[in-house]
């Protein structure tokens, strides 16, 4: 007997785990397409004002991505309304993804706004019309309505005047925005929707983050390849291709070593499962803008490997990497309740060792990242076998 598509159907069973759709692994293809092209954006003009204005858009995205990640949680990606709700959201990633390229000053930054708007509106709406019988759920959609309208004012209000007055509405509605989530959407009358509470598919959130990583860690080797093939097997070339790849490879390593394995596990015992999910959200955000960046720096090392090394190809060569550190900290963090100091130490190494990057060319400057991506590599490996770890989520995460 085939099953109704009823608005009680929606809602995810709890007593199964829940996979992963196809249709969410589309989105995902489009959210690191995304964010390869902010980080090149910010390449071809490294000023503050571009800066701040990609950072916040790149904020905007992930969020996008990350409220439709936990929708999916929530309920069935297999049901056909769901579907179409994460469909309509990859079409906005894929058209918002179109207007990265021109600066987000200027009119290509006002389809952005509104296309975002759009399906931050839309998204609660819609899952309030499939609330079902139970009331908890529309209350909690009407909440999350609520910030989300909020969050709209200025960034409509933005879309209305220029440069300084729009980046400034704008960090103010990302800052709604975030706000909202972490408050936990406290409503006048309503007060806090309690997500942090209810149970979750650790099983699915975890899928979709290493699903993620794996794409964004795909997708650096795809633009290395693309920007290579180009010149043949030149030597330099060649060499600088066989260092981005390292590089890749050592960040799927630093990774997957434990931690990213036991992610699941770690949500699974944890005392609040939804909090430690949030935390590891967060955690892969930083994780892909460092992939991305370093995708970037692939690109630049390929392009030209015995150039003028500029201090913003110093930036984003070493910044990819110890970006991507911070998030593995977070990672740590959240399964083991502790950071290495392997992680630190390789931030603070990549930013002392930057001044004198600058008089190295390109490939030489991205040898140097990939070394001391492997000494951590390594100190993982020996540090685990010597005094292994067990799964430690904290208590409380804040």
């Amino acid at each position: 007997m085939a099953r109704s598509d009823g608005p009680a159907e929606a809602v995810t069973s709890r007593q199964h785990p829940q996979q992963v759709g196809f249709v969410e692994l589309f989105f995902d293809v489009v959210f690191v397409f995304a964010f390869t092209r902010f980080s090149e954006r910010l390449v071809e003009d490294f000023s503050w004002p571009n800066s701040w204005a990609t950072l916040v858009l790149m904020l905007a995205m992930w969020w996008l991505w990350y409220r439709t990640v936990w929708t999916t949680n929530r309920y069935d990606p297999e049901r056909p309304a769901i579907q179409l709700m994460v469909i309509v959201a990859m079409l906005a990633s894929l058209l918002m993804s179109a207007a990265v390229p021109a600066a987000a000053l200027t009119e290509r930054g006002v389809v952005f706004a509104w296309i975002y708007v759009t399906v931050q509106v839309l998204r609660p709406l819609w899952l309030v019309l499939l609330g079902g019988e139970d009331a908890y759920p529309r209350l909690v959609h009407i909440r999350i309505l609520f910030w989300t309208a909020m969050s709209a004012v200025p960034w409509i209000a933005g879309t209305f005047v220029r440069d300084g007055p729009r980046l400034a509405l704008w960090t103010v509605a990302i800052v709604i925005d975030y706000g909202g989530g972490i408050l936990d959407y406290p409503t006048p009358r309503l007060g806090r929707a309690g997500l942090r509470g209810q149970p979750i598919s650790e099983e699915h959130l975890t899928e979709r983050c290493r699903q993620l990583l794996i794409i964004a860690l795909g997708e650096a080797v795809l633009a290395s390849g693309i920007q290579f093939s180009p010149y043949g097997f030149e030597r330099d070339r060649t060499v600088a291709l066989l260092v981005s790849f390292v590089i890749t490879v050592l960040l799927w390593q630093l990774y997957y070593y434990r931690a990213g394995v036991l992610l699941r596990a770690a949500i699974a015992s944890a005392s609040a499962p939804a909090r430690i999910s949030e935390l590891a959200a967060y955690a892969h955000l930083i994780m892909v803008i460092g992939i991305s960046l370093s995708a970037v720096g692939d690109t630049l090392i390929i392009t030209h490997p015995l150039g003028h090394t500029k201090w913003t190809w110093i930036a984003v060569i070493f910044g990819g990497p110890a970006l991507f550190l911070v998030g593995r900290s977070m990672l740590d963090y959240a399964v083991f309740s502790r950071v290495p100091w392997s992680r630190p130490i390789g931030v603070l190494l990549l930013a002392a060792l930057a001044p004198a990057a600058l008089r190295l060319p390109p490939v030489v400057v991205a040898m140097v990242a990939a070394v001391v991506l492997a000494a951590i590599a390594l100190s993982n490996v020996v540090t685990w076998r010597l005094v292994p770890r067990a799964i430690a989520p904290p208590r409380t995460v804040r």
